[in-house]
């Protein structure tokens, strides 16, 4: 399954070819992401409490940028409390899976409570996943939440991670022929999107497959031309569209001008997969790219450890 890093690391490629600057690895993003959500919040920010917030509170949260974003994704309902330990050091990631992280915010008493302030993010799912076929997706986002697409590519061939989505993340923004290239001026308008593919199955008929669930790739013979196109598993459900329509769609995009009451004549071969799309806007990224510069002029350097042992 994709991960909140996978989109921060789409991000970061974009941005660092965009800036003319060295790139994190993969490796160093998953390991900073999860420092960036152990870190305690200072004292003197606001406390979350159980999930409500007064008026004033929000107004607080929206003037700080490391919290804004955690507000936004406030899901914890537990009473436990926790209070986390401020470290510069990275520590190496389980095989297994564990639950996502939680930030602790304090009030200015140093007798409150600290509570969980949880994010929906992966920040401490495993890097079990070393290769996959994906796809990268870039979307603009409007002021009022609109979001239009602004270019997915993506390949059905396994890929290294850290090849694969620097490479794709690159590709969708540079490279999609229905766009104008991506340029630096729209980054903080963006949203990074990442799905990583699985279950692949040929569909015993051209509607063996389930809206919400599966992608499906289609491939057929036209006016003698071997012609194919895909879905991701959400493009059905964000169109509203039923098999129907969706398959017809699909088969425009690759390229059929068939009359549309003819589509059943056509001999589909279609093999669906899953995939569950996790993205991110650049708020949240350019948030914990700060925070990764305040650690490196803190540092003066960070060392993430990995099979072989980088300092940025």
């Amino acid at each position: 399954m994709a991960t909140s890093a996978h989109c921060l690391y789409c991000f970061e490629s974009l941005a660092s070819s965009l800036e003319k600057r060295k790139q994190l690895t993969l490796a160093q993003v998953q390991g900073l992401w999860e420092e960036y959500h152990k870190e305690p919040i200072g004292e003197g920010e606001v406390e979350a409490d159980e999930g409500t917030m007064t008026e004033q509170e929000v107004d607080d949260a929206a003037a700080k940028p490391i919290l804004r974003t955690a507000y936004a994704r406030l899901l914890s309902e537990s009473s436990a409390s926790r209070s986390a330990s401020s470290t510069s050091s990275t520590r190496s990631v389980s095989s297994s899976q564990t639950p996502a992280s939680s930030r602790s915010i304090s009030t200015t008493s140093s007798q409150s409570s600290l509570k969980p302030l949880a994010r929906r993010s992966q920040a401490t799912q495993v890097r079990g996943i070393q290769e996959s076929p994906l796809f990268v997706t870039w979307s603009v986002v409007s002021r009022s939440g609109v979001k239009r697409l602004r270019g997915c590519i993506g390949t059905f061939d396994a890929q290294e991670l850290d090849f694969g989505l620097k490479s794709y993340a690159l590709t969708s923004a540079f490279e999609d022929s229905r766009f104008a290239p991506i340029d630096r001026s729209e980054l903080s308008s963006l949203e990074a999107g990442v799905t990583l593919l699985t279950d692949f199955e040929t569909a015993s008929s051209a509607t063996a497959w389930e809206i919400g669930t599966h992608g499906i790739r289609i491939s057929f013979i036209w006016q003698d031309e071997r012609l194919g196109a895909t879905y991701l598993p959400q493009i059905a459900v964000e169109q509203g569209w039923n098999k129907e329509e969706t398959l017809i769609s699909l088969m425009r995009k690759a390229g059929w001008n068939g009359k549309k009451s003819d589509w059943q004549k056509v001999n589909l071969r279609v093999v669906r997969y899953q995939g569950k799309k996790v993205a991110l806007e650049y708020e949240e990224y350019a948030t914990w790219r700060k925070w990764v510069d305040r650690q490196v002029m803190v540092k003066g350097s960070l060392t993430i450890k990995d099979e072989n042992e980088e300092e940025i």
